[in-house]
């Protein structure tokens, strides 16, 4: 049996509209055009575990595929190779940033492959990603750095939040404010004089992401000197 039929196998027809929804994929959404098949994330882990040993080229025919799980899961099993194949990995996720073409599929993978092979090295492709003109680019270029953020290194997402800031995408607002809240968690001292030198000029959808965990006085008085509206 191929991953293919596991897929087909696997396909759960009331799920995938609901995805469908739920990933905008309608006319002029984010997600526009992008077909799913309804199979949960587990079930996608458990394909990739199956079919680690996938060579590059199997990878890119599913990567290439108008199916969002088909994407997913080659990226879940990219990750799963990453430790063995750093540089190569790294290099072909990069060259497939057309295809990682969600949020979900930038989240569970951005950081355990962008984020975990920069770790120790030199970052501008991540500036280039920031100052992109393509959305998933820019989503990638700030979840990367949560690999950073896990090692107590800041400075990378401080400067590509400030790139963003006046973004006028949801997803990425949504995403500044989430990497600012883990840097919150690790170090609040740094995160709120990032937020007190620019929460005037951030989207309030980011702003209200990175505040969430503050207790609700703080909340507020962040909120009631916010100028931007979103």
């Amino acid at each position: 049996m191929t991953i293919y039929q596991e897929f087909k196998e696997l396909e759960n027809k009331e799920k995938a509209k609901i995805m469908q929804g739920f990933f905008k994929t309608g006319k002029d959404q984010y997600g526009e055009g992008d077909i799913f098949l309804g199979l949960t994330v587990p079930q996608q882990r458990k394909l990739a575990e199956k079919y680690k040993n996938l060579q590059l080229k199997e990878l890119q025919e599913l990567l290439n595929s108008k199916v969002h799980e088909h994407r997913l899961t080659a990226l879940i099993i990219l990750t799963i190779q990453y430790k063995n194949n750093k540089e190569e990995i790294f290099n072909f996720y990069i060259n497939n940033t057309k295809n990682i073409n969600n949020w979900d599929l930038v989240d569970v993978t951005a950081p355990n492959i962008v984020g975990k092979y920069l770790l120790d090295k030199e970052r501008t492709i991540l500036y280039k990603l920031a100052n992109s003109n393509h959305l998933w680019e820019k989503r990638i270029s700030i979840i990367s750095t949560f690999e950073f953020i896990r090692n107590n290194q800041f400075d990378d997402t401080l400067k590509i939040s400030e790139i963003l800031l006046k973004d006028n995408h949801d997803l990425i607002h949504k995403a500044v404010g989430w990497m600012l809240r883990e840097i919150g968690k690790r170090n609040k001292e740094v995160e709120v004089k990032f937020l007190k030198e620019n929460y005037k000029k951030m989207p309030r959808t980011m702003l209200r992401y990175a505040i969430e965990k503050f207790p609700e006085k703080e909340r507020k008085e962040f909120l009631s000197l916010s100028n931007y509206i979103s």
